[in-house]
């Protein structure tokens, strides 16, 4: 970064993040920024455990933002609306300099016509493009509209945001750059006190607190019948920090021992060592299949947003990487065929064939390859556009004073 955009005060970041995902993508950006501006650099925002551990002081729990379903989304609104002030109040106390809205479709939206009328000389950058290539095309442009930059995650993004004029870089998904190099599959097996050839089940129920309602439950159900036919079978429970409570509330009361997980180093650990993951559809989906874990992938919302996303969706599938492969490498079932004999049946399969264990992981490797695994890190790449984009803008401004 030159000393045009810097030599007045530090940069001030707005970073905003409503889920657990995007605060792990809000804590990437934020460490790589600092690590190259060092103090000249400061962040505001919203985001979680992650972005804090960077400086992104919160002004509540994002845990109240992770809603999904049209239904519950209503009821939420009140609630949304009132946190949106909250959010909007921080970049009236912080001035940002530039705003990274991560994520987040609903709540962010809203957030960038807010920050707009507030202050339009605020860089306005959308980390992560809506899915306008699965469904609702339209929202390409009401992003056009909203934001100056968009930094894309997917390689199917950029086509659609350019045609309606809006300037993009493909940074890369950072999923897609998770390291389980560190990851030991032995030292799990030991902390759970499970042999070298026992069979280990993760169970990754999601990361919303409507995910924990409605998902867990058929997730139980599952686990329930498998380890009904297999004593032996080790359960695991990496918990995501967003419902790590309520997951370890619901595992407490299981009739076998399970171990839920919350240090990140021992999730990994986890994924490295499952046999077989059950787990909810989303970010964690890539994980797995970058650890190398066959899985099988479940999803329930609500009836009516269910039936509405089936009108609007175009793939014919959710998971990321069975979109890129266009066929369906994780069994995928979901809604009414999220029920605990059904993931149990599909489970059992693969714990009962190595064979198709090594294929299945052989073909999600090759999938995560269509979507770019092995490119530089997508943080860095992102502080890269997010600072040329600054340096462009405040070029322009001077030639514009000039002028």
């Amino acid at each position: 970064m030159t000393a045009e955009v810097s030599s007045a005060r530090p940069l001030t970041v707005m970073l905003v993040a409503a889920e657990a995902s995007g605060d792990n993508l809000g804590a990437g950006l934020a460490r790589v920024l600092r690590a190259r501006l060092g103090d000249q650099v400061r962040f505001v925002g919203l985001g979680g455990a992650r972005m804090a551990a960077e400086g992104v002081q919160s002004p509540f729990d994002i845990a109240e933002l992770s809603i999904l379903g049209l239904f519950e989304g209503l009821k939420a609104y009140p609630r949304v609306l009132r946190r949106l002030k909250d959010v909007e109040a921080v970049a009236v106390r912080e001035k940002p300099d530039v705003a990274v809205l991560i994520d987040s479709w609903g709540f962010n939206i809203r957030l960038a016509k807010r920050l707009r009328a507030l202050d339009p000389s605020i860089a306005l950058i959308k980390y992560v493009a809506p899915q306008v290539w699965a469904s609702r095309p339209g929202r390409a442009a009401t992003l056009a509209q909203a934001v100056d930059l968009l930094l894309a995650t997917q390689p199917m993004d950029k086509p659609f945001f350019d045609a309606v004029g809006l300037p993009s870089v493909f940074v890369g998904n950072p999923a897609l750059a998770r390291d389980f190099s560190g990851a030991d599959a032995a030292r799990a097996r030991a902390a759970i006190g499970a042999g070298p050839d026992d069979p280990i089940l993760a169970v990754l129920p999601g990361s919303r607190p409507s995910e924990i309602e409605r998902v867990l439950p058929a997730f139980e159900d599952a686990v329930r019948l498998l380890k009904g036919e297999r004593p032996g079978l080790h359960v695991v429970v990496p918990a995501a920090s967003t419902v790590a409570a309520a997951v370890k509330a619901r595992v407490a009361g299981w009739p076998f021992r399970a171990h839920v997980i919350e240090d990140d180093q021992a999730k990994d650990d986890a994924m490295k060592a499952a046999t077989v993951a059950l787990a909810c559809s989303g970010t964690v989906t890539i994980e797995l299949a970058l650890a190398g874990a066959p899985m099988v992938v479940g999803y329930k919302i609500g009836a009516i947003s269910y039936a509405l996303l089936k009108r609007l969706m175009t793939p014919r599938w959710v998971t990321l990487f069975n979109i890129a492969a266009d066929r369906e490498v994780a069994p995928e079932l979901l809604q009414h065929d999220c029920t605990g004999e059904r993931l149990a049946a599909e489970l059992a399969k693969r714990l009962d064939d190595p064979a198709l264990r090594q294929r299945q992981v052989a073909e999600q490797y090759a999938a995560l390859d269509k979507l770019g695994r092995g490119l530089p890190d997508p943080a860095e790449a992102a502080a890269d556009a997010m600072l040329d984009f600054l340096e462009s803008r405040a070029a322009q401004s001077r030639g514009a004073g000039r002028a």
